[in-house]
């Protein structure tokens, strides 16, 4: 997660930050406060540098947030390690850079569609992450209908493969559980040496 790596200037990782769309300030929750919504697999790890993502969050998404109490939206659809996950050094550095006030604001965090895998790290990981009390506002929302309870609807925009998402757990639920693989089905025989299994094994994903 470095700009030398990625060989895109600071001025390209933020346009192409801004060109995703990753965080976004949308609508209100049931209490009336503003929603940062995070969509995951949106966000470039291995092309944008720290320096760069602080910057950006503190001109762009903090400075809109004012001194009022607001929620999150974390959607972890369709995230990949390889690619959307910059690391637990990055992340703690990254939440350590937040502003105080930022913190003391945040009110909850909806964790839109975690996965066992997700689950099992934060965790493991958490506490040691995301300390002075933000750990104990997670909250894990395995299905949008879930969330509607807590956001209003008619403010956010859900990308549609986050709502095709949705409608496959409906019909494959053990994929919550990490019982079943997220991976698209197949049909073939399975060989005896193959070491794939019905368990989806991705990290974080």
């Amino acid at each position: 997660m470095s700009s030398s790596a990625s060989g895109l200037s600071h001025i390209d990782q933020e346009q192409l930050m801004e060109k995703l769309q990753i965080f976004k300030i949308q609508g209100t929750d049931r209490h009336g406060r503003k929603v940062l919504v995070i969509i995951g697999k949106y966000f470039p790890a291995r092309v944008i540098s720290v320096e760069v993502l602080k910057k950006y969050l503190e001109e762009k998404i903090f400075s809109q947030l004012g001194e009022k109490p607001f929620s999150v939206v974390y959607v972890h659809t369709g995230v990949q390690r390889s690619d959307n996950f910059p690391g637990i050094s990055v992340l703690r550095s990254i939440y350590e850079a937040i502003p105080i006030n930022v913190k003391d604001h945040i009110e909850v965090v909806y964790f839109l569609h975690p996965g066992l895998q997700a689950r099992l790290f934060f965790a493991t990981f958490g506490r040691f992450l995301f300390n002075g009390g933000l750990y104990q506002k997670l909250q894990y929302v395995n299905r949008l209908e879930f969330l509607w309870s807590h956001v209003r609807r008619n403010g956010l925009e859900i990308p549609e493969f986050v709502l095709d998402h949705d409608e496959e757990l409906e019909d494959r639920p053990l994929m919550d559980y990490g019982l079943e693989s997220d991976h698209p089905r197949t049909y073939a025989s399975p060989t005896h040496d193959s070491p794939v299994g019905m368990y989806s094994m991705r990290c974080i994903a």
